[in-house]
């Protein structure tokens, strides 16, 4: 799922005003503010009123978010309008302990233990670094980065780049990376934002803040979590890319010590015009996304590629590797 941390509902915009909703961590608060700015800027004539709460994900901290058994953990039921400013980057980050400044995740000794909370990072990188140990970690940045400076326990800790760049911590970053290392999580680093299907006025005014490379590829990398029917229990992960109009995929499924896979790159075109007329499918939803400025058929071909390639997956035995991956998780 897309980054979480905002969303988007309206309180009467004839009444001149729109209440945002956003998880209370610190992450959250500064991507929604980054959002409601630009919406600021746009409508100088509404008043914007962010709403903080507590989700599931926030108020469970002390059991892994693979176990809770319950998926859109920090979003519940978020079906994500995307938006931007631009997607940041996706990769995935290494943060080392101080007393390892200047590693990388090769050079660290044998048995150091890594922090993170994703099976998907967990996965990947147990089969590329066996000679390290991995364990959960859980809370915000603020706690994990606490957790990893003030204690022995971790060597370092993998973290999406995104976070640590919004957060102004980017110097914290040791080592990225790149997908031939760790394909990252559907969404990672995209921002989104909620909005009532039938709220018209809202989502119009959010649309202009749509990236149309972004949606796509977060189309595309939902549709193919959504056929897999993957989510924190099950290692899944991604990489796209967009390029001469080209619509590039890699998707790949785990076991829960990575020493099982499947890896496939599939591409489509989505070089298609945005009519600029009204139509019968303005407001159709693709994998709950809806974006008014992005060519339909473009969206529904992103859509189509993330399916087409988890279909492959499934004919080469995705399901039986997802399925086992599932029950040793629940029966650990």
């Amino acid at each position: 799922m897309a980054e979480p941390g905002q969303a988007a509902g309206e309180n009467g915009v004839g009444g001149r005003a729109v209440r945002v909703g956003t998880r209370r961590s610190q992450l959250a608060r500064i991507q929604t503010d980054s959002v409601v700015e630009m919406l600021r800027e746009l409508h100088p004539d509404l008043h914007f009123e962010i709403v903080a709460m507590s989700t599931t994900g926030d108020k469970i901290l002390d059991t892994a978010l693979s176990k809770i058994g319950e998926k859109s953990l920090f979003t519940k039921e978020l079906e994500n309008a995307l938006e931007r400013n631009e997607r940041e980057t996706p990769l995935d980050a290494v943060v080392f302990h101080p007393k390892n400044c200047g590693k990388t995740l090769g050079l660290l000794p044998e048995k150091s233990v890594i922090g993170t909370s994703s099976l998907r990072r967990a996965a990947q990188l147990k089969k590329k670094f066996p000679q390290l140990e991995f364990r959960d970690i859980r809370g915000n940045l603020n706690t994990r980065l606490k957790k990893l400076d003030e204690n022995e326990e971790f060597s370092a800790i993998i973290l999406a780049a995104a976070g640590l760049k919004r957060m102004g911590w980017e110097n914290r970053i040791g080592q990225l990376l790149s997908p031939e290392d760790c394909l990252y999580a559907v969404g990672q680093g995209a921002l989104a934002v909620e909005v009532r299907a039938k709220d018209q006025e809202i989502l119009n005014m959010v649309s202009a803040l749509h990236d149309g490379e972004t949606v796509l590829c977060c189309i595309a990398e939902r549709a193919f979590m959504k056929r897999l029917e993957g989510g924190c229990s099950v290692p899944v992960a991604v990489s796209t890319m967009l390029k001469d109009g080209q619509l590039y995929l890699t998707g790949a499924v785990y076991s829960l010590d990575g020493s099982d896979s499947l890896k496939e790159t599939m591409q489509t075109s989505v070089n298609y015009p945005q009519q600029n007329e009204d139509g019968p499918n303005d407001d159709v939803q693709h994998v709950g996304i809806t974006a008014k400025n992005v060519a339909g058929q473009a969206q529904e071909a992103a859509e189509n590629l993330g399916v087409e390639l988890a279909s492959l997956l499934l004919c080469k035995g995705a399901k039986h590797i997802l399925s086992v991956a599932r029950q040793l998780n629940d029966a650990c």
